[in-house]
This record gives structure tokens, C-alpha cells and sequence, in this order.
């Protein structure tokens, strides 16, 4: 009887112990699902980037150059409902931004273009990286959004400078002045010392005049 009635009270406890973890276990489910959730909404609200040319530049760009054209678009097209879909996203924007050092037409082909590209692509990377960790940082993403739309923004701006410079007609005399200044530079060195013929000897017996 009395094995009985322990046998019933070890069933009685392992009962309520699987029940008891079945309940911590929903408990932490909940938590990290309303974990996750707020994780989507921050990243959800601060996923805007300027994917519209902010000057006449880009807009030729954006028709001329196929890379600078797809990133753009790329960028504009905003994911929906779950955290994998801006995870597939991210590497999708990843993938177009490294090939903006394709095919940059040749007045942007300049170290200033090279060097802003370089610094969008390295914080589009770093998105990527951050929002594929098992925990996402969440801050981390959305800080980066808004300076991948900084870089951008620098990017476009540098493009319209090289524009305007190039625009900028050169003063007056100074093309002919550049050209003197070629031209000098191929004349070859007159300057020198003349050569002397060398002294002839003198007979020192022959008559002289007084």
C-alpha cells in the first residue's frame, strides 16, 4: 500500500514538473516571438532610403548607367511581412551596390567617385552582416540605413560637382599660357656657354707689327 501510494506521488510530481516546464517553456516562446516582433517593426519603420536622384546628374545616371540604375531601383523596392524578407532583401542590395565599381562612366571615373562608392558599399555590407545575425541588432540596422542614405546623398552630390566644374570656362589667355608653357618646356636648352675655338700656336720669331 505504501508502495502505491509513493508510486502515485512520484507520477503526481513528474506531472506537474513537465507542466511547469511546458509553461516556462511558452513563457520564453512568447517572450523572444514579442522579441522578434519589435525587432521587424523597428527595422520595418526605418527602412526608407532615398532611391529618387536628388539632381538633374543622377537622373542622367540613373538612365545611362545600368549599375547606378539597378542599385537605385534595388533600394526602392521595400520587403514586407517578415524579418527573412529584409534579410533576403539586404543581400540582394549587398550584391547590386558591389557592382556600382562596374562600368562608372568616365567623367565620375575619378578617385573622389571611387573612394564615396567604397564607403557605401563597406555600410551596405555591414547591414547585411548585422541583420543575418541570429540576434539581430536592431539599432545597429536602422543606424546604418540612415548612413548608407548619407553616403548616397554625398555620392550624388560629388557627381554634380565634377558636372559643374567641368562647366566652368577657363580665363581668358589661360589655354594660351598652358600652351606657351608646353611648348617652352620642348624647346631644347640654348643657354649654354658658346664654345670657344681652341687657341692656335704662335711663332714667337715671326715679325711683328709695331
Amino acid at each position: 500500500m505504501k508502495y502505491k501510494i509513493s508510486l502515485f506521488l512520484l507520477l503526481i510530481f513528474v506531472l506537474n514538473s513537465c507542466q511547469d516546464e511546458n509553461e516556462k517553456r511558452l513563457a520564453e516562446n512568447k517572450k523572444e516571438a514579442k522579441k522578434k516582433e519589435k525587432i521587424f517593426d523597428n527595422i520595418n519603420k526605418a527602412w526608407v532610403f532615398i532611391d529618387e536622384p536628388i539632381n538633374e546628374v543622377s537622373e542622367k545616371n540613373e538612365r545611362e548607367w545600368t549599375e547606378w540604375r539597378d542599385f537605385l531601383k534595388e533600394i526602392g523596392e521595400k520587403p514586407r511581412k517578415t524579418i527573412g524578407a529584409f534579410q533576403k532583401k539586404s543581400a540582394a542590395i549587398s550584391k547590386k551596390a558591389m557592382a556600382l565599381n562596374n562600368n562608372i562612366p568616365a567623367q565620375f571615373n575619378q578617385p573622389q567617385i571611387k573612394s564615396r562608392i567604397s564607403i557605401l558599399i563597406t555600410k551596405v555590407k555591414m547591414m547585411d552582416l548585422f541583420i543575418h545575425l541570429n540576434q539581430i541588432p536592431d539599432e545597429k540596422v536602422t543606424f546604418l540605413i540612415g548612413e548608407i542614405n548619407k553616403e548616397m546623398v554625398s555620392l550624388e552630390r560629388q557627381f554634380d560637382k565634377i558636372v559643374e566644374k567641368s562647366k566652368i570656362p577657363k580665363e581668358q589667355g589661360e589655354e594660351d599660357f598652358l600652351r606657351m608653357l608646353d611648348t617652352t618646356r620642348a624647346i631644347p636648352n640654348t643657354t649654354a656657354a658658346p664654345i670657344m675655338p681652341p687657341p692656335r700656336n704662335i711663332d714667337q720669331n715671326s715679325p711683328k707689327v709695331e
